[in-house]
């Protein structure tokens, strides 16, 4: 069994009645739907925003022991990445570091952990006016890109452009078009010590993206492949070491 736990601010779709229309459950209820058709597969979920709109505890919420009891983290965020706690962001990261896997979407390349992983500003340039977005495969033998076509096609996104401020991706899977012209890294991988990276760009919370067959197809390959390889570091530090052979 994956345990996956997914993170969402968990605002928008409860102070926009369009949105709430799309999403009803919230982005992370859509995504849980799509994931727990798999057997395999086990959710959890944890949003900022509770239904009173008021914000969770997330110190106590998002704990070290539930970290290591997760395989796979998703994370969405957009407008209240300042709302996370550092120390919250840092567990993440910590977590990622000892092996587990992390998979951010849309906005969440301006959260505290994907910040904190890249060790960059993970800047970009955007407008948003539901343009066409073509996802263009770059790598179709990668597991993420497993069943898909050429391409991907969301007939509505927010517009993200290059420079995307992220360290060189250790493989690019996607390259993503928009019909303004402007052409972003929109699928891309990283290692992090033991655990995997992955960003995935779609997801904008006025549009249904996440009801898109291919783009729950590549979340779901996604968890596959982040899914940690039988081994997690439980503490990062330094361990002081005898001799193996002795004189």
């Amino acid at each position: 069994m994956i345990n996956v736990l997914i993170f969402n601010e968990f605002m928008h779709e409860q102070s926009h009645d369009h949105i709430k229309a799309i999403y009803p459950e919230g982005m992370h209820g859509a995504i849980r739907g799509f994931l727990e058709a798999n057997d395999d597969i086990s959710v959890e979920c944890v949003t900022l925003f509770n239904e009173n709109r008021e914000c969770n505890d997330l110190e106590n919420i998002i704990t070290d022991e539930k970290l290591a009891k997760t395989d796979v983290i998703i994370w969405w965020g957009h407008a209240y990445h300042h709302y996370v706690p550092d120390s919250v962001a840092l567990r993440v990261q910590n977590a990622v570091l000892g092996g587990m896997g992390a998979i951010f979407l849309h906005s969440g390349h301006h959260s505290k952990p994907f910040r904190y992983l890249m060790g960059t500003t993970c800047n970009v340039d955007w407008r948003e006016n539901g343009d066409l977005c073509r996802l263009w495969i770059v790598d179709p033998s990668h597991p993420i890109t497993k069943g898909l076509g050429r391409y991907i096609e969301v007939e509505h996104e927010e517009t993200y452009c290059e420079p995307f401020g992220i360290p060189e991706p250790d493989k690019l899977l996607m390259i993503g078009w928009y019909e303004g012209g402007e052409a972003f890294r929109s699928g891309a991988i990283w290692r992090r010590g033991y655990g995997k990276v992955f960003y995935f760009q779609p997801g904008h919370e006025d549009f249904p993206v996440y009801h898109n067959k291919d783009v729950q197809k590549v979340i779901e390959n996604g968890v596959r492949w982040a899914n940690p390889e039988g081994y997690r570091e439980k503490e990062l530090y330094c361990h002081h070491i005898a001799p193996i052979n002795k004189k």
